[in-house]
Order: C-alpha cells, then structure tokens, then sequence
C-alpha cells in the first residue's frame, strides 16, 4: 500500500474516531439529561401531592365551617325539626366541587330524608341558607360586613319567621354586622333593634323611625 493511500485511511479513521468521541459525550450528556428530568418529573410530583394536600384540607376546613354555620342557623329556625347540612365534596375534571345536601329526619321515623333544599325541603329553608352563603362571602372575600336584604323573607313560612328575625339579630352581634332588611312583614319588623317607617307626604318620601 502506498503512503497515500495509508495516509488517507488514517486520516478517515481519525475522523471517525472524532465523531464516535463526540458521539460519546453527547450521549453521555443526554443520558444525565435524562436523569435529572427524572428527578425533577420526582420532586414536581411530591410537590403536587403536597400542594394537594394542603388544598384538601383547606377546603375541608372551609366546607365544614360551611356545613356548620348553615346547619346551626337551619335549627335556631326551624327549632322544631331534625335538620342539617351536609357536603359531597369531589374531584370534577382538577376542580374541586362541593355540594351542599339538605337532609332531615321526620319527627317520629329513623329515616333521614335527603336532597336539594329548593326541591326538597321548600323556599323557606333555601332563604336561610341563601342568606347565610351571603353571609359567608361578605367575610371570605373581606367585603364591608352590611347585608341587604330586599323582601328576601317576604315569603317566608310565617310560623317561623320570628325565630329567623332573632336568628339574624344574633348573627349580628356575633359577626358585628348590619342588616338592612326592607320589609312588610310586621312580626319581623318586631325582632328589629331598629326600625324605620317609610311614608309618603306631598310627594315626599318620609322616614319615620320607631315600630
């Protein structure tokens, strides 16, 4: 073989040992890559479950501080009936859904009786709770503690509407909130720590306060 030929199998053998160390180190650099996404896919995923887990129990705080007020205001109402709130809390498409049940156990049966409080349970015991949700979301999201209330208890089963007059009196006082209640109603007008008349004279409207 002559020395050009040698020179030039040598020279392409060097070129290919190039590459194959160059190959070498790149595979090497891939393989670390490989490992330290590993690692990291491991830590975001204890991370998660830990963030999870947080979020679990913040939300179980919440729901049953809920459930709480909304079942404790249900019986100072309805002082004569077995009633509560409870919650289905569930995991829908990454969200975290909860549902309120109403359920109740009849005076004189075992049986509790559950479902959702319009349909089940009638409008009275939807207000309550609607006025208690309200409630809750003046101070979740730190609003100014006054709630307004538009004949909200115009229909209101009359044989408690005493007890739901004294039941927000006493939410008051242990929230230091105001209610305005406009209303017609004359027994929760009596519940009231202030009441104001409202009149019409010479085209004027006139506040008048007292019962």
């Amino acid at each position: 073989m002559d020395t050009s030929a040698l020179a030039s199998l040598r020279s392409r053998f060097d070129r290919a040992k190039t590459l194959r160390d160059a190959a070498t180190t790149r595979l090497a650099a891939s393989r670390k890559k490989v490992i330290d996404l590993e690692q990291e896919i491991i830590l975001l995923d204890a991370v998660q479950a830990l963030f999870q887990k947080y979020i679990d129990q913040e939300v179980n705080i919440g729901v049953q501080a809920v459930t709480q007020l909304l079942t404790e205001g249900l019986q100072a109402v309805f002082n004569d009936q077995d009633i509560q709130v409870k919650a289905n809390v569930e995991l829908e498409r990454g969200k975290v859904a909860v549902n309120l049940i109403t359920a109740q156990t009849p005076v004189g049966s075992d049986e509790e009786i559950e479902g959702d409080s319009n349909d089940s349970f009638g409008g009275s015991v939807a207000t309550v709770q609607s006025v208690l949700l309200r409630v809750i979301i003046v101070y979740r999201r730190g609003l100014r503690p006054l709630l307004l209330l538009d004949e909200t208890l115009g229909a209101f089963d009359p044989n408690y509407i005493i007890n739901m007059g004294t039941f927000l009196n006493t939410l008051c006082k242990r929230l230091d909130m105001d209610i305005l209640d406009v209303t017609q109603t004359p027994s929760l007008i009596e519940t009231a720590n202030k009441a104001y008349r409202i009149s019409r004279r010479d085209d004027m409207v006139v506040f008048t306060e007292g019962r």
